[in-house]
């Protein structure tokens, strides 16, 4: 960890901090999740240098070490996406692999969509590539409780949020979220409420990483990634192509509660995911949850290496 290096780019005005390790040729671009900060691609960073890559994890406008927007409210996918495109110009970075999760997964697919000349390859967590139009909607097929139609609803997270410092929330996050049931709460209670206070943390969560992670979001509050994740749209870029066509590979954990967004596994097992994607592999994490990268990095590091130096 002493060897990461940290960074910041100014981009827009804004300074942005990039966690980097590493000299090889080939560069690898690690995208974070929700409600993560670089800090969640540590083993995968160091593993990816020790094989001769060349590791950059930026965190986004309004996450971790990096600036606020001057309008939270406003901050969009566009915004990550014209971000990392500035961050890889001023570090004279012309091709990528890019690993992502979560939602990081999109801007991921993004850049593999409009940019492809300068993918070398997708690593996703989680999140098989579907075009918007083919996307089933998980907001109408779920109840008022499921947890992205609360953290939609503006000022209705940041309530539920407000009401614990930033390491109680990202503890309910860790345990909530590597739970193969889908985040669910009540009508008359919040997404909070769903933890009990004395659950502990998962085993391969230390409470020195949920410091880490605290701390970030104590400096940074919530609103910007709410904002991006679940307010903003991802679809309105521009984007005429809707298949991916460099290499991708999506490793999904079993235990992951997105398997059970309706229409998802549906999908993968009809084969419906590779109309999109014009060289995809998809294996499964037998144990893994929503968090496979930090639960069992060895396993997933070993997926992530094999597919990055076959496509060199």
């Amino acid at each position: 960890m002493d060897q990461i290096q940290h960074n910041f780019i100014t981009v827009q005005g804004l300074k942005l901090h990039v966690a980097d390790i590493g000299t090889g040729p080939n560069v690898v671009l690690f995208l974070h999740g929700f409600p993560e900060i670089w800090y969640t691609w540590r083993h995968q960073m160091i593993a990816a240098a020790n094989a001769g890559f060349r590791a950059i994890a930026p965190d986004y406008r309004g996450h971790g070490l990096s600036d606020q927007p001057p309008e939270p409210d406003k901050a969009s996918y566009r915004d990550l996406v014209n971000d990392i495109l500035a961050i890889l110009e001023a570090l004279a970075i012309t091709k990528v692999f890019v690993v992502a999760k979560d939602f990081g997964a999109w801007p991921a697919y993004i850049l593999a969509l409009l940019y492809p000349d300068r993918i070398l390859g997708v690593v996703t967590l989680g999140v098989p590539y579907i075009p918007a139009s083919s996307r089933p909607s998980f907001t109408k097929s779920l109840p008022e409780g499921f947890y992205i139609s609360r953290f939609h609803e503006p000022g209705r997270a940041e309530a539920d949020f407000g009401r614990f410092d930033a390491t109680t929330v990202f503890r309910n996050i860790y345990i909530l979220f590597s739970r193969s049931e889908i985040p669910i709460a009540a009508e008359n209670q919040e997404i909070m409420d769903l933890v009990d206070p004395s659950t502990p943390l998962p085993p391969w969560f230390s409470e020195e990483d949920l410091k880490v992670y605290g701390a970030a979001y104590e400096r940074t509050g919530f609103q910007t990634a709410l904002q991006i994740t679940y307010r903003s749209k991802s679809d309105d870029m521009g984007i005429t192509e809707l298949i991916v066509k460099v290499p991708v590979l999506v490793i999904m954990g079993r235990k992951d509660y997105f398997n059970k967004f309706p229409g998802i596994e549906d999908s993968i097992t009809s084969g419906k995911v590779n109309e999109f994607t014009s060289d995809l592999e998809l294996v499964y994490m037998p144990e893994g949850t929503h968090f496979a990268q930090e639960q069992a990095p060895d396993q997933f590091n070993q997926l992530m290496l094999t597919f990055l130096k076959k496509h060199i």
